[in-house]
């Protein structure tokens, strides 16, 4: 990648934070590339503290993400959706906005194509970006009264079984009303941007980020009338296990808690929330399409 001329005259972001994913090939020199455009654009440049620990990237001074707020203005994201779901629940409630930045594979959140990014990034850095807010999942788990784990999600918290027992038997309460008791090989709670996810692969609907809403959405349940539901966004979702061997709840399968009968998953809306920018040109539609191969027909508008 060639370095745009300097331009420092009109920027909205003074300081940048690069995170990259560790284990993507070519990743220390895309990462020396994205800092050179940065830095040339009159901004303060640090690496991730991670990231520039993995990869040896000392060329730069580094931050951990606790230390962002009021620190960095502006989180740029090189890797995949995975990438940035680690570091979106690391900054939720900061104020700290993301750009992600795809190595090859087009992504829901990182939607910004490497070989497009000396074009793209100091329009986005100069102010030209539209904002997208995303909501997250709050999740305490429960045993016998106790809190042993609490977690939050960006794309959604699943309970499940593992891949060799057998379906396990779950209680679903939804502000403090019964709804239903399922067997089935487990439930998602997702929020929009994991409607795309988990959720879509178990039948569930596809939600606009802009809609307010929790999806529950069960995996492949005993009985068909087990459908997926979208319940308001101030709802407040309780999970027993019932029944069940080898039962985990994972939350954006990046994490996960082993659970025992009688374990409560309390799900809730989180009220901390994160930005992903996107360049003037984004389009979720156009995202959808390419991802899920949507057949395309010329426009007559």
């Amino acid at each position: 990648m060639l370095s745009p001329s300097p331009n420092s005259a009109k920027k909205a972001f003074s300081r940048v934070a690069l995170v990259g994913k560790f284990q993507a090939d070519g990743i220390e020199d895309h990462l020396r590339d994205l800092a050179k455009i940065v830095s040339s654009l009159g901004c303060e440049v640090f690496i991730e503290a991670a990231t520039a620990s993995h990869l040896g990237l000392l060329d730069y001074p580094t931050k951990t993400t606790d230390a962002f707020e009021g620190a960095i203005d502006l989180v740029v994201v090189l890797g995949g959706d995975g990438t940035m779901l680690g570091i979106g629940r690391q900054l939720a409630g900061s104020n700290v906005p993301l750009v992600g930045i795809n190595m090859g594979r087009l992504g829901y959140m990182t939607d910004i194509p490497i070989q497009s990014v000396q074009m793209t990034l100091p329009k986005i850095i100069a102010g030209e970006y539209e904002a997208d807010t995303r909501t997250l999942l709050d999740a305490v788990v429960l045993r016998a009264g106790k809190e042993i784990n609490h977690a939050l999600a960006l794309n959604d918290v699943v309970v499940n079984r593992s891949g060799i027992s057998g379906m396990v038997e779950l209680a679903v309460h939804v502000n403090g009303s019964f709804m239903y008791n399922q067997r089935s090989d487990g439930l998602i709670v997702s929020t929009p941007t994991g409607s795309t996810a988990y959720a879509l692969s178990a039948g569930g609907p596809i939600l606009h980020p802009r809609v307010a809403g929790i999806l529950l959405a069960p995996i492949a349940p005993h009985s068909l009338s087990n459908r997926p539901i979208v319940l308001p966004e101030d709802s407040v979702t309780v999970i027993e296990v019932v029944d069940g061997r080898e039962v985990i709840v994972n939350f954006d399968m990046q994490s996960q808690t082993n659970l025992q009968s009688g374990d409560k998953i309390e799900v809730r809306q989180s009220n901390k929330t994160i930005t992903f920018l996107h360049p003037r040109s984004h389009s979720d539609y156009k995202t959808l399409r390419e991802k899920l191969h949507w057949n395309e027909y010329p426009s007559t508008f």
